[in-house]
């Protein structure tokens, strides 16, 4: 039987299972399915019997499976027998530039930037061999944590039967009129039914500074010249898209990156950090619409021994900290001291069996961190560079009401994305923490836990070696995790298995930290 007639619940190669038909063709389907071994979400295509371009889409599919680069969608399975054949793809995720300029006006940079990394992208895919051919708003998105992804390379084109004598050429164009449309909000021809269609004048569409204001005029030459409008530049039409990468590269400013921080870092260079990372606020790329693209409005790309802005106050108060628990052990020893000479026959031999001196009780204090960042410990760097908003970390820790939240997700289980994520904090030394107060926000509906761990290494494997010493808990503003067995360990997570609602933003979904206070001993 074909599996183009299948239902949702069929499996298909033993652990795909089919949820939700997304689109359909003559001769061919999209379901939403779910990789039962693996626990993901995955793309399926389905064909029926006969369909006539079989054999070139799944050769297609299988050229597309020896790209690494991660700005193109990947092809994980591919089945060729005439009866039952599908390709299995990676699940799309965030928002195609469709949704994006449906949204509202875009910043010129911003889509220039998106445009240039899906040019750059196809540039490496063009010297494989391998072209797109059909690109529209929906074959590029822009992820929650700011990457690109290209999806649909070669497949589409030949599920659509759509062939050219010049591949380089034409895709130089899809690109031309995907910039085309972030700057506008139309898009330059009759193919899409996603976007208006840009006004025209002599049968060709208007030049970008001619349908709106504000689009930098670098910015109109390089649309023009990839779709080879008539204008005033006289330069020659961009060919190939690695032509058009490198334009849009000049064209906007590269977004600036402080290094990563060391272990150990001098301390007085923090003032120059914050001013660095004060001046990158002011940047085109923290002006662009961050709810649209589901990033954070601080600047990205803070390493990981990063501990950000009021680093400085961080690293005193954890110096402050270590004095007084110090101070109260020498105290602690005196005290036992001054009670042994006073009566030297009061030895640990004759105490009651399981008893201990009082006097050699640890001290319970607060314990401040000395750093925090997210924790994504399920999603690749490749695919979260940013680690769940890590920039926004410090303002937990530096008292800034803006606070930190998780990147926002299209349903409270993450999308089916994955199973949880979390916030790390580093707390210098291994500790026994016995109760963290955090504030969240108001909204109802987050679940939390709290792990321990020796290691902050971002992979499953280092997530699943972490002790949970206390929750899942539901959890709304202030709340107090209670540790009954305190476990020691340097690195304290909250982490998230469900999320709340985000006020006023139907449909999607996020969890924020305001505050953390740490008690224990180290």
């Amino acid at each position: 039987m074909s599996t183009f007639t299948s239902e949702p619940g069929v499996r298909l190669g033993g652990r795909y299972r089919l949820e939700d038909r997304l689109a359909a063709a003559v001769g061919w389907a999209a379901w939403k399915a779910i990789d039962e071994i693996l626990a993901r979400p995955v793309r399926v295509i389905t064909f029926a019997a006969g369909f006539p371009r079989l054999e070139q889409t799944v050769t297609a599919a299988r050229a597309a499976s020896r790209l690494t680069d991660t700005r193109l969608t990947q092809v994980f399975d591919v089945e060729d027998a005439w009866d039952h054949a599908y390709i299995v793809l990676e699940w799309p995720v965030g928002e195609t530039v469709a949704e994006l300029v449906a949204a509202g006006p875009m910043e010129p940079a911003t889509g220039a930037r998106i445009v240039a990394e899906a040019a750059a992208a196809l540039s490496g895919a063009h010297a494989a061999g391998l072209a797109h051919l059909c690109l529209r708003p929906d074959s590029v998105r822009w992820t929650a944590g700011g990457g690109v992804k290209v999806t649909g390379l070669g497949i589409d084109a030949a599920l659509a039967g759509e062939t050219s004598a010049d591949p380089e050429r034409a895709d130089t164009r899809g690109l031309g009129q995907l910039l085309y449309a972030t700057l506008t909000g139309f898009w330059p021809g009759l193919d899409d039914p996603d976007l208006p269609s840009a006004p025209e004048s002599d049968g060709e569409p208007r030049r970008p500074r001619q349908v709106r204001a504000g689009v930098p005029s670098i910015l109109d030459d390089v649309a023009g010249r990839a779709l080879a409008l008539p204008g005033r530049d006289g330069h020659e039409p961009f060919t190939a898209p690695a032509e058009l990468a490198a334009a849009l590269a000049a064209a906007v400013p590269p977004v600036r990156v402080p290094p990563a921080a060391t272990a150990r870092r001098d301390p007085r260079q923090d003032s120059s950090r914050s001013a660095q990372w004060s001046s990158q606020q002011d940047g085109a790329v923290q002006r662009t619409a961050p709810e649209r693209a589901g990033l954070p409005r601080s600047q990205p790309g803070y390493g990981r021994e990063q501990a950000g802005p009021g680093g400085r106050r961080t690293v005193v108060r954890a110096i402050a900290v270590s004095a007084l628990v110090l101070i109260a052990a020498v105290g602690a020893s005196a005290a036992a001291i001054h009670l042994l000479g006073k009566s030297p026959s009061r030895s640990t031999s004759h105490r009651p069996h399981g008893r201990s001196a009082r006097s050699a009780a640890p001290v319970s204090t607060t314990i401040t961190p000395v750093w925090a960042r997210g924790f994504d410990a399920l999603t690749p760097p490749s695919r979260d560079p940013f680690d769940e908003n890590t920039p926004e970390a410090a303002n937990v820790l530096d008292g800034n009401p803006q606070g930190w939240h998780t990147q926002y997700y299209f349903s409270a289980l993450f999308g089916n994305l994955k199973s949880g994520t979390g916030f790390i904090l580093n707390l210098g030394t291994a500790a026994k923490v016995s109760s963290v107060q955090v504030t969240f926000g108001s909204a109802v509906g987050a679940i939390a836990e709290l792990k321990v761990g020796g290691s902050d290494v971002r992979s499953p494997a280092n997530l699943s070696s972490m002790t949970t010493v206390a929750g899942p808990r539901p959890v709304a503003g202030t709340y107090t995790f209670t540790i009954s067995k305190p476990v020691p360990g340097q690195y304290l997570v909250i982490w998230f298995t469900k999320l709340p609602p985000l006020a006023g933003q139907p449909g999607r979904f996020a969890a924020k930290i305001y505050k953390v206070v740490i008690t224990g001993m180290n």
